[in-house]
């Protein structure tokens, strides 16, 4: 065999992780197996644990990955002097739309925050420093776990005519504030301006550049693959 005919761990992570998305999306986090991610992906099931440790490890992957990406929108959204309760008040905004899309990405983003790794990896996020100088990095930890259990909750309750996603927001917004210690004046002003922005078009477009971006990863490393076993054969 050629020196380097082995596929990379990167490629294989590549297809793998395309694979499960679009299997989450179908199925639903919960019902996808590890072995029916590594069939999708043209691999052996033994294959999956060559790249991930378990199905939790690749859904930190995925967690981690959108979070980049929210929060870069969220930035570009706001500016570079931008108000962190606004930032806060976005960014969980921008999340709720995406989940109500369809019914397997809201498993999927209620699972990352059902589990330990994802939820511990997003229970770091810290915007209020400025606003509370005396709070140390546990209390803020503690009030993240109150906000993030209840975007959460909010996220695994469906719209509908008698809970839409303005109420939605509204009331998310108003309970995650208040447990941060945002006078109820601010969070008015905060309220209208969130509702007033198209964050659902920002939503939509973020997640069809995450999966574009996923496809076109996944046929790269397919790409390579099917180099390498030319190479094999040859």
């Amino acid at each position: 065999m050629p020196r380097g005919a082995q596929p990379k761990v990167a490629e294989r992570e590549n297809r793998m992780t395309y694979a499960a998305i679009r299997l989450f999306l179908e199925n639903g986090y919960e019902r996808t197996t590890t072995a029916a991610i590594a069939q999708a992906a043209g691999m052996s099931p033994s294959a999956f644990f060559a790249v991930f440790a378990n199905k939790e490890a690749l859904l930190l992957k995925l967690t981690k990955w959108m979070y980049e990406k929210q929060f870069a929108v969220t930035h570009e959204l706001l500016g570079k002097d931008y108000d962190p309760v606004m930032f806060y008040a976005v960014e969980p905004a921008i999340q709720l739309y995406i989940a109500e899309k369809t019914e397997g990405l809201r498993e999927l983003y209620v699972s990352s925050y059902s589990y330990a790794a994802t939820a511990n990896y997003i229970h770091q996020v810290e915007l209020f420093g400025k606003e509370h100088p005396g709070y140390t990095r546990q209390d803020f930890y503690e009030l993240e776990l109150a906000t993030s259990g209840m975007l959460r909750s909010f996220m695994a309750r469906k719209c509908d005519r008698s809970f839409t996603m303005e109420q939605k927001l509204r009331r998310f917004l108003s309970c995650g504030m208040t447990i941060y210690g945002v006078a109820p004046e601010k969070q008015q002003e905060v309220i209208d301006r969130v509702l007033k922005m198209d964050l659902k078009s920002v939503a939509d477009q973020l997640l069809a550049q995450a999966m574009a971006q996923s496809q076109e990863e996944f046929q790269e490393a397919e790409r390579k693959g099917k180099a390498l076993e030319a190479a094999r054969r040859g």
